[in-house]
C-alpha cells in the first residue's frame, strides 16, 4: 500500500513538471484539463486507500490550477476540514458557493466550521446563522448533505462561548515540550510518575516505528514511546519496546504514580484496556486484560488510576450511557479485598453529558477530576474540565471549563497534573506545533497575589480533604437530568471583562498586584499597579488605510497571552499583566500580506497608567517583497531549530499556502564574528533547513531557493552585539516571481 501511495503521489508531482508557471499565466484550457487530472489521481488515491492528507494536497493543486471547477474547491475543502489546518477550508468552500450554491446545501455551515476553527468567530457565526435561517426557511429539507438544527445550535453556543473565553484569557503559560518529545507526526496521550522523571506518550511518528510499513491512511502505525528527564531536559523519546508495542496500533493508557504499571489500549473487541509491570532491569511484563469488569464487547479507553491505586476511572460507549449509542461516558470501578476490579459504575450526569465524555485523569489530591468533554460550555471540540469532589455532600461539583488558552476549538484531550499541582501535560494543535497533535506543558506563573496551582486555580476551596472511598457512594445516585446547556441560540455573552462606564477596562482584583507605599507617620497604604496597556494600529501598506487583521499578543518564552479588546476597525488594545519588566511578541496577520512578528519591550507597572502605541504596517505579498524572520532559533553553531522557532516557520508556511503562485528566495545570513567561509556555510545550512522544513509542510519544493550570505548583507554595523552583530544573525526571504 505504501509503494502504490508513493507512486501515485509522484505520478502527480512529475506530470506537470510546469505547473506553477502555467498556473500564473492565469486559467487557461490546458490549465483545466491539468485539474481534471489532478482531480483523477486525488480520487484514485481515495479508492485505493484512506490517505486523505497525500489526496488533500492534490485536491488543493486541483482547485487551484483551476478556481472555476466547484468539485476540486469542495473535496479540497472537506479534505482540510478533516485533517489539519481546517481553518484553510474556508476558502476553498467560499469558491463553491460563489460558483454553485447549491452544490452542497449545508455549504454555508461547512464555511461557518472552518473559521470557526480558525477563531474567526464573527465570520463563523454570521454563516452559521445564515445556515440556520436556510434551514427554518426549507424545514422539509431531508437530503443527506444536511446538517441538523441542533448541530448548528451547538455550533453557535460554542461560538459565543469563545468569544467570552478569548475575552478574558486565564494566566496560563503553555509551551511546547520540544523536539526531544514531539515529531512532525501526532504525539498524544502523556503520562508521567510522580516525580516527573519518566514520560510515556503515543506517537505515530516514523523512526523508530516497530513497523516499517503504514497504515491504511498512509501514516505509521501508532506506537508508544518513552523518555526521561535529568535536570531541566527530556532525553529524545525511545521506542518502548516490542513487548509492549506490536507491528499494528498501540497506545498508553495511564501510568501509576511509581511508573512500575502502564495501561495500554489494544484494538481487541472494539477495544479494550491492559496492563503491563515493569521489571527491575527495566523491561516489561506481557500485557494483561483488566478483565470483564472493566472490558466490553464496546470501546474502553483512557484510563486513570487513584493515587492510593483503588480505583480506577476509564470511558466507554457502553449501553446504559447518557448520551446516544456509541457515545463515550465516564465509569469507575473499585479494587476489592482480593485484587479484582468491582462492577463499573457510570459516573453520571454530573460529570457525563450527551456527547463524548473522555480522558479521565485525577489528581493527585484524590479530589480533583480532569477530563474532557465535547458538551457543556466548551470551544468546539473536546474541551479540558475539571471538576471537585465534594465528601460532604459526596458529590461532585459541576465541571468547569479550564479556559482559554488552554482549550480552543479544536480538540484539547488527555490532560494530566503532576503532583505538586504546578504544572500539566496534554495534547492540542497549535500554532507552534512541529505538525501534527504536539505535547504541551501548562503552568500557572506566580503573580504574587493569588494560587499557582492548576488545581486550585478558579475553584474555591471545598474544606476537608475527602476519602477516595466515599466516591464509590455517589455513583449509583444518577440524577435524570443531564445538565447539558441550551441548544438554543444563546445571548451574546463576549463582552465579560471590567469595564468602567466609558468602555475602558478598568483595574480589578484579578489583574492588579498591590504596593505599599510610606505615608508621613510611618504607616503604608495599598495602592494599585495598573496593568500596562498596548494599543496597536494596523494599516495597509498599499493603501495606508486602516484595517483590520489577526491580531494576538503574547510573552516571550512562557507563552502567556493578553487580553485584547477591539477599539475600532484595524485598532486593538491589550492589557499586559506582568508585574515586571518584560519581553512580548507582538504578531499580526492578513490575507495576501506579509505578516509581521515584532518583539517588545514592555516596562514594569506602575500606579500610574501606562499606554504604549504601536503602528503595524503590512505589505502586500507581492514581487520583490522582503520579510525577515526574526523569530527564527537555531542551537549554537548548528542547523538545527529550537522549539521557540516553529511558530514563525509555520506562520511562514501559511503565508506560503495561500500564495501558491509564487517563488521565494530563503536567505541565511550571519554576523562577521568567525571564518568568512565557515559563515557562508552555516548560513547556507540555515537557510536549506528552512526550505526543508516547508517543503515537508507540502511547500513544493521548486517554489523555493536557498542561498547562504554569510555576513556579506548587514543590515547595520557588526561593532555592537545588541544593535548590531544579533540583528545581522537572520534568516530572509524574497519574493522572486509569481501571479
Amino acid at each position: 500500500m505504501f509503494r502504490i501511495n508513493v507512486l501515485l503521489f509522484f505520478i502527480v508531482l512529475f506530470a506537470y513538471p510546469n505547473f506553477y508557471e502555467v498556473y500564473a499565466q492565469g486559467g487557461s484550457e490546458d490549465d483545466k484539463a491539468t485539474a481534471a487530472s489532478y482531480l483523477e489521481q486525488a480520487e484514485l488515491i481515495m479508492e485505493s486507500t484512506q490517505a486523505l492528507d497525500d489526496a488533500r494536497d492534490i485536491y488543493a493543486l486541483a482547485a487551484e490550477l483551476d478556481p472555476e471547477n466547484v468539485v476540486a474547491n469542495y473535496k479540497a475543502g472537506d479534505a482540510f476540514l478533516q485533517t489539519i489546518n481546517k481553518d484553510r477550508a474556508a476558502q476553498y468552500f467560499e469558491k463553491v458557493l460563489e460558483k454553485d450554491p447549491d452544490y452542497r446545501f449545508n455549504i454555508m455551515y461547512l464555511i461557518g466550521r472552518s473559521y470557526h476553527y480558525g477563531m474567526e468567530f464573527e465570520k463563523a457565526l454570521d454563516y452559521y446563522l445564515r445556515y440556520r435561517k436556510k434551514l427554518l426557511d426549507q424545514d422539509g429539507y431531508r437530503g443527506r448533505d444536511k446538517t441538523q438544527l441542533v448541530e448548528v445550535n451547538r455550533r453557535i453556543y460554542e461560538c459565543e462561548n469563545a468569544r467570552e473565553f478569548i475575552a478574558n484569557p486565564a494566566h496560563y503559560s503553555i509551551v511546547n515540550i520540544g523536539s526531544e518529545i514531539n515529531s512532525p507526526w501526532e504525539d498524544y496521550a502523556p503520562v508521567l510518575n510522580e516525580d516527573e522523571t519518566q514520560i510515556v506518550f503515543t506517537t505515530r511518528r516514523q523512526d523508530k516505528n516497530l513497523n516499517e510499513n503504514v497504515a491504511i491512511d498512509n501514516k505509521p502505525y501508532e506506537d508508544i514511546f518513552i523518555a526521561t528527564k535529568n535536570g531541566d531536559r527530556w532525553s529524545y523519546a525511545d521506542n518502548i519496546g516490542e513487548v509492549i508495542n506490536t507491528e499494528f496500533h498501540d497506545s498508553n493508557l495511564a501510568l501509576s504514580a511509581d511508573g512500575k504499571q502502564l495501561f495500554i489500549y489494544k484494538d481487541d473487541e472494539n477495544g479494550n484496556i491492559y496492563t503491563s509491570e515493569k521489571n527491575e532491569d527495566g523491561t516489561w511484563t506481557y500485557p494483561e486484560s483488566l478483565g470483564e469488569s472493566i472490558n466490553s464487547t464496546y470501546s474502553e479507553n483512557s484510563v486513570a488510576l487513584s493515587p492510593n491505586g483503588k480505583l480506577l476511572f476509564f470511558s466507554s460507549d457502553r449501553p446504559g450511557g447518557m448520551g446516544e449509542e456509541g457515545t463515550l461516558d465516564l465509569y469507575v470501578s473499585e479494587k476489592d479485598a482480593t485484587g479484582d476490579w468491582g462492577r463499573a459504575k457510570n459516573l453520571g450526569p454530573v460529570i457525563n453529558t450527551e456527547y463524548d465524555d473522555d480522558s479521565p485523569f485525577l489528581d493527585y489530591d484524590g479530589m480533583t477530576l480532569y477530563f474532557s468533554s465535547k458538551g457543556r460550555k466548551g470551544m468546539g471540540g473536546y474541551d479540558i474540565f475539571k471538576s471537585t469532589y465534594d465528601s460532604a455532600n459526596q458529590e461532585w461539583t459541576d465541571p468547569i471549563n479550564m479556559g482559554y488558552p488552554i482549550n480552543t476549538p479544536d480538540n484539547d484531550i488527555y490532560f494530566v497534573s503532576t503532583k505538586d499541582g504546578k504544572r500539566g501535560y496534554y495534547s492540542s494543535v497549535r500554532e507552534d506545533g512541529e505538525g501534527y497533535t504536539d505535547i504541551y506543558m501548562v503552568t500557572i506563573p506566580d503573580l504574587g497575589n493569588g494560587p499557582d496551582q492548576l488545581r486550585t486555580a478558579g475553584v474555591d476551596p471545598l474544606g476537608a480533604q475527602p476519602q477516595e472511598g466515599a466516591l464509590i457512594d455517589r455513583i449509583d445516585s444518577a440524577a435524570e437530568n443531564t445538565g447539558q446547556p441550551s441548544t438554543t441560540v444563546a445571548e451574546n455573552t463576549s463582552n465579560t471583562s471590567d469595564e468602567s462606564p466609558d468602555g475602558e477596562t478598568v483595574a480589578t482584583e484579578d489583574n492588579i498586584s498591590q504596593a505599599r507605599t510610606p505615608e508621613s507617620d510611618g504607616e503604608t497604604t495599598t495602592s494599585p499597579l495598573i496593568p500596562v496597556k498596548l494599543k496597536v494600529v494596523v494599516n495597509a501598506g498599499d493603501t495606508g488605510d486602516r484595517m483590520e487583521a489577526k491580531v494576538g499578543v503574547r510573552s516571550k518564552g512562557d507563552n502567556i497571552i493578553a487580553p485584547m479588546k477591539r477599539i475600532s476597525s484595524g485598532i486593538y488594545e491589550f492589557t499586559l499583566r506582568s508585574n515586571v519588566a518584560k519581553q512580548y511578541q507582538l504578531s499580526v496577520e492578513k490575507s495576501g500580506y506579509i505578516f509581521s512578528n515584532t518583539i517588545l519591550d514592555i516596562p514594569a507597572p506602575t500606579t500610574s497608567a501606562q499606554t504604549i502605541k504601536r503602528d503595524i504596517t503590512l505589505r502586500k505579498f507581492v514581487v520583490a517583497s522582503k520579510g525577515t524572520l526574526r523569530n527564527i532559533y537555531f542551537e549554537f553553531d548548528k542547523a538545527v531549530f529550537t522549539t521557540e522557532s516553529y511558530n514563525e516557520l509555520n506562520k511562514l508556511e501559511k503565508m506560503l499556502s495561500e500564495n501558491k503562485s509564487f517563488f521565494v528566495e530563503i536567505g541565511g545570513h550571519t554576523d562577521k564574528i568567525g571564518a568568512t567561509d565557515y559563515n557562508k556555510a552555516l548560513s547556507q545550512r540555515r537557510a536549506n533547513a528552512v526550505v526543508d522544513y516547508l517543503i515537508n509542510k507540502g511547500i513544493d519544493s521548486r517554489r523555493l531557493s536557498a542561498v547562504g550570505y554569510g555576513a556579506e548583507r548587514p543590515l547595520v554595523s557588526n561593532d555592537d552585539e545588541l544593535e548590531g552583530r544579533e540583528f545581522n544573525r537572520r534568516v530572509e526571504f524574497t519574493i522572486l516571481k509569481g501571479k
